[in-house]
This record gives C-alpha cells, structure tokens and sequence, in this order.
C-alpha cells in the first residue's frame, strides 16, 4: 500500500480535496467533541435490540472516532460479504461483524492512516469479544472512487454501506461506479450521507471546514437520481430521512438558504426495464423484521399479505438476496408501474422529512405510497 504521505496510489492521485480531507480527519478530529457542526452528530433511526446490542461491543476507542451521519444496517446480511466505504475508525464494520456471522466477511476501506490505525488496533479485541475463531474483518487502505485499484475484485460484495462519506469525495459518479463494479448482480448500496436543497456554490466547495463537516460536499439530492442512472443502478429508493440543522452561527451565515437532510438510499445492480409488475407476498422470518419489512418509505411488506409492486421493484425482490424471503405472482391488474428512471415515483427528502410523527423514517401505514400497493397514483 502506498505510504500516506505520497499524493497517489496505484493509480489514482490525490486531489486538493483529498489532501485537506485528509488533514481533517486525521488532525483537526480527534473526536466528535471536535467537530464544529452537527451534522455528523444526527440521532439514528431507533435501532432493534439485537443492532444496539453489537454497538454496545465495540471498543469505546473505536466508537469515539465515529462520525456517521444515520445507522446504516440493511436487512438480511446473515453470511454476506459486505464493503464500508469511508470505514474511517471502524465502527459499522465491527458492529455489522457480528450480524453477517463467522460465515460473512466486512471489509472497511479507507484513506485516511490514522483512522485505519484505530480499527486495526482492535481487530483481535473485537474477535475475541464476538467469540469468532478467525477474522471476518480486514481493513484497506485506499480510495472510494479507486476500489478495484486498492485490491478489491469486482463481481465480489453482496451488499456496500456507507455512512456519511460519499460527500467527502470530490467525485460522486466515480464513487457509484466503483460500487457498482464491485458488487456481484443483485447486490445493494445501502447508504446514508447528506443532501442539499439545490447545487451548492463554489464558494461554499472550496471551503475546507464546511467540507470537511460533511455540508458543502453534499448532492442536491435530484442529482443523486441522475448519477445513479447514469451508472446502472436501480431508481434510488428513500429509506429514511432527517432534517439537519447546522447550529454553528459562523457556518449558518455562509450557507445562507440553503437546506440540508440526512438520507438514507437504497441502490441495487439488477436488470432494468425488462421486469413485469407483480403481486409479491412476503413470507416473514427476516431478522428484525420477521412480522413487517420496512423495506422504504414507500413500501412495508406485512408477512403474507399480498403487495402489488411495480417492475422495478419486482426486479430487486426477484434478482436480490431477497428473492427467498419473498413469493412473487403475476399482477392481479390495476397497477400502472412506476418505472426505474430518474424522477418516477421520487420522494424528496426533504418533504418526507417535515412529515409529522414520521421522525424521518416514512409511515408503515402508508408512508408515501400505501403499504398495499408500491404503484403510485
């Protein structure tokens, strides 16, 4: 691995926004009483018992260096291989160890040498704990937008997560392209990070402390649609979503109207535009969701309940690894699907947000389409 100090690594270099990223996170960070906005500092959505359980075993240390933006833990992980972008002090990684099991594996990459100091440093702390014979984690130095340069092969995760750190990188379409390479057909980005109310200015780019809080790196979130077809993922399904405020007088001042919210997408690598709609009925038993799956803020499955679902959707049940927890049927008539280009069936973040009593996770009563069809009206 390239030394840390060098401005490139097999193949990619540096930019000026790698370099100050760096400096901030290995320099002016040490903590979270370091950072100067809240925004890595968003409560999570309230987790089931069995995921703040795994958080609460892992090392104090490691939990102090963390600084995400929402809880990122998708469903149905059991032997799974699973990627962190931006691992940072490794955190998620050990914490989603012990949900994937001694038969899975998470990897953490990360470009920043100190953090990664901190994760490795607890590697046999963490194993021990979880009473696993051997490591189902490994740490690697490298790039967001260079995965398979850093060693990573492609066709080889099942899911990807990321936690507030897709902003950071000065290119997002290389990020999602990377991602998309990497992960085998069927896999998911599972992601939160920041999003804007409209495309930032320049001026607001080039200021390091606002990028590197995580603000002025952040999409507009329309952009996000875009990117992600452009790429080859599936129409980006809203999960969850929180209003950020800032509550730093200095930072608030230069970034005038403009808005921010802490979201959580789901992205999928499988077949586009050639899925009929169908009748999907979940069949139950998913860890923490055995009884309803909160799939987004569109659509909550009820264990054997018959859901109508658009193509879209039905090419993520049918080709994803939750083909087994679901039976689909043909379409029973009356559903007009909704389609997997940019700006069918969007949620904006912003709305689902502001929803009252929603506390930013959608409605399991109908969220933003009702939880008995995934067809918009």
């Amino acid at each position: 691995m390239a030394d840390e100090n060098s401005n490139c690594a097999k193949g990619f270099c540096d930019s000026s926004t790698h370099v100050d990223v760096k400096e901030y996170y290995s320099k002016v960070l040490k903590s979270t009483s370091d950072l100067k906005s809240n925004v890595c500092m968003t409560p999570a959505t309230p987790a089931p018992p069995f995921v703040r359980q795994a958080l609460k075993r892992v090392h104090p240390e490691v939990s102090a260096k963390y600084y995400g933006c929402g809880l990122v833990v998708p469903e149905c992980m059991e032997g799974c291989r699973i990627l962190d972008l931006g691992s940072g002090s490794g955190r998620d990684c050990y914490m989603l160890s012990q949900l994937v099991g001694e038969s899975g594996h998470v990897t953490g990459i990360d470009m920043t040498e100190d953090q990664l100091k901190v994760a490795r440093m607890y590697l046999d702390h963490h194993m021990k704990e979880f009473g696993f014979q051997k490591p189902n984690v490994d740490f690697v130095q490298g790039y967001i937008e260079s995965l398979t340069a850093a060693g990573l092969e492609k066709n080889s995760f099942d899911i990807i997560i990321s936690n507030c750190v897709v902003n950071l990188s000065p290119d997002k379409k290389r990020v999602l392209s990377e991602a998309y390479g990497v992960l085998k057909d069927g896999g998911e980005l599972y992601f939160s990070d920041v999003y804007s109310s409209a495309r930032l200015t320049e001026e607001m780019k080039n200021n390091k402390v606002l990028w590197g809080e995580c603000i002025s790196g952040a999409l507009w979130w329309k952009d996000l649609l875009q990117l992600a077809d452009e790429v080859g993922f599936s129409a980006p399904r809203l999960v969850t979503a929180q209003i950020i405020t800032i509550d730093n007088k200095e930072l608030e001042n230069i970034l005038g109207d403009f808005k921010f919210v802490s979201a959580t997408y789901r992205l999928f690598k499988v077949p586009k535009g050639n899925t009929k709609p169908c009748q999907a009925i979940y069949n139950g038993g998913i860890r923490g969701a055995e009884d309803s799956f909160h799939f987004d803020c569109q659509l909550t499955f009820k264990a054997n309940e018959v859901v109508k679902v658009d193509g879209g959707m039905a090419s993520i049940l049918t080709n994803s690894r939750f083909a087994d927890s679901f039976t689909c049927q043909p379409p029973g008539g009356g559903c007009e699907p909704c389609g997997d280009k940019p700006g069918t069936c969007v949620v904006d973040p912003f709305e689902l947000a502001r929803r009252p009593g929603l506390q930013g996770q959608g409605s399991t009563a109908g969220g933003c389409c009702s939880t008995k069809s995934a067809c918009c009206s």
